[in-house]
């Protein structure tokens, strides 16, 4: 098998499984499933290797590339697939939203109503209804970072405010990391909840992962989510928004806060359905060697 046959091979079972329906020019059906790509769609700037269509409509497209190319240099070539659309086709808006780049292997993406679009490397091909999702709203999460209102500073120190609106400032610039440094006792997981509730509410963002490296930590943070009154609407975060505490492989998707330890969180990135809560009793960073999973 030729490597660019062997990329195929792997790109089509990964939009399989993410519930993409994949088809060939010459069998096209856009009515056989809610999330259809098309191999070596012709289009104006050349062959799309894969076109793909969310309820009948072009959203985005796949660019294949052989196994051990670097992803994150060629996210120009998929780029001119996104624009100049034929008006026969039926498109939900140009350029195209959605970019992809894989080897089968390694999977990069991009939305181009970002901002400032940059590629990033994701697990997996997002579902069709995590893009029509997406395209429900008239902006993206990028773009709603950039807009969030001004801070309530009532009842928060100097050091939380600093800490909020610096790291507010980071998001809104796109960075994809930043590191917030606080002294014992300052306040971390307050600062923390803060931050949470205001890209809930004013962000949209749809979950929020807390991550712990044990689990009575885990415990004292949702007691505090608990506890938390908000500063705008005075009803406690709990009133407002789910949390959910993992003690369970399970994920509850009404959830808009999950917290979990670190080792919980691998066993279920792993594929475990179940997981031993003694492994949760102790630090990951303490005792590595303990930890088996």
């Amino acid at each position: 098998m030729k490597p660019e046959e062997e990329t195929r091979e792997k790109i089509d079972q990964l939009l399989e499984i993410a519930g993409w329906k994949v088809q060939d020019l010459r069998e096209l059906n856009l009515g056989a499933s809610q999330g259809v790509a098309v191999r070596e769609f012709p289009l104006e700037s050349g062959n799309a290797d894969y076109l793909l269509f969310v309820d009948r409509e072009a959203v985005g497209v796949v660019e294949a590339k052989p196994i051990g190319t670097t992803l994150s240099g060629v996210a120009e070539q998929s780029e001119k697939y996104l624009t100049n659309i034929p008006k026969e086709i039926p498109h939900v808006r140009e350029p195209l939203p959605f970019a992809y780049e894989s080897t089968g292997i390694e999977t990069f993406f991009r939305d181009t109503r970002d901002p400032e679009p940059r590629s990033r490397r994701v697990f997996a091909f997002h579902k069709p209804e995590t893009l029509k999702e997406w395209l429900s709203h008239s902006d993206t999460l990028r773009a709603r970072l950039k807009y969030l209102p001004q801070l309530i500073t009532r009842d928060l120190r100097d050091c939380q405010i600093e800490a909020i609106q610096n790291l507010e400032q980071s998001l809104a610039e796109s960075k994809p990391r930043a590191l917030v440094q606080m002294a014992s006792g300052a306040g971390k997981t307050y600062t923390a909840i803060t931050l949470i509730y205001r890209l809930i509410k004013f962000a949209n963002a749809k979950r929020i992962l807390f991550l712990v490296d044990r689990r009575t930590l885990g415990r004292q943070t949702a007691q505090e989510f608990q506890q938390y009154i908000t500063p705008d609407d005075g009803r406690k975060f709990t009133e407002l928004y789910n949390i959910q505490h993992l003690t369970s492989n399970t994920l509850d998707l009404v959830n808009r806060v999950c917290i979990t330890t670190i080792q919980r969180l691998y066993s279920m990135l792993k594929g475990k359905p179940e997981f031993d809560e003694e492994l949760e009793e102790h630090s990951i960073l303490e005792f590595p060697p303990k930890f088996e999973f």
